[in-house]
């Protein structure tokens, strides 16, 4: 049986990454991830991402939701309908498969995630 998994005690090497031109909003915000686990279906991501301020369009694959807390800074995502949520330091979100809008870094953001990603 694995083991369970730290993230404090693990060295991962950050990706970076900035929002594709097309979907920029506002800014070029740098997105720094620690990715500290894939599991062997490669249907369930976890870790840490860092953000920061700035926005862009997402969209959510039909069969991915996204769990985050906020473990700094603040952030708003507004759905295409125009309703829109905020978080900061200490709360959580959750963005379900299919959503489309806008992710705003408000306040340079961290966050713990896990993405599920359904393969079937």
């Amino acid at each position: 049986m694995p083991a369970a998994i730290s993230f404090s005690q693990q060295q991962i090497d950050p990706e970076v990454d900035y929002p594709r031109p097309e979907r920029l909003v506002n800014g070029n915000p740098k997105r720094t991830t620690w990715n500290h686990y894939t599991n062997s279906s490669g249907e369930v991501f976890a870790g840490v991402w860092a953000c920061e301020v700035g926005s862009w369009r997402i969209e959510m694959g039909p069969s991915e939701d996204e769990f985050f807390f906020v473990t700094r800074g603040r952030c708003r995502l507004t759905h295409e309908s125009g309703k829109a949520v905020t978080a900061q330091a200490g709360e959580s979100l959750v963005i379900p498969a299919g959503f489309k809008g806008c992710f705003e870094v408000l306040e340079p953001m961290q966050k713990h995630y896990m993405i599920v990603e359904r393969k079937n």
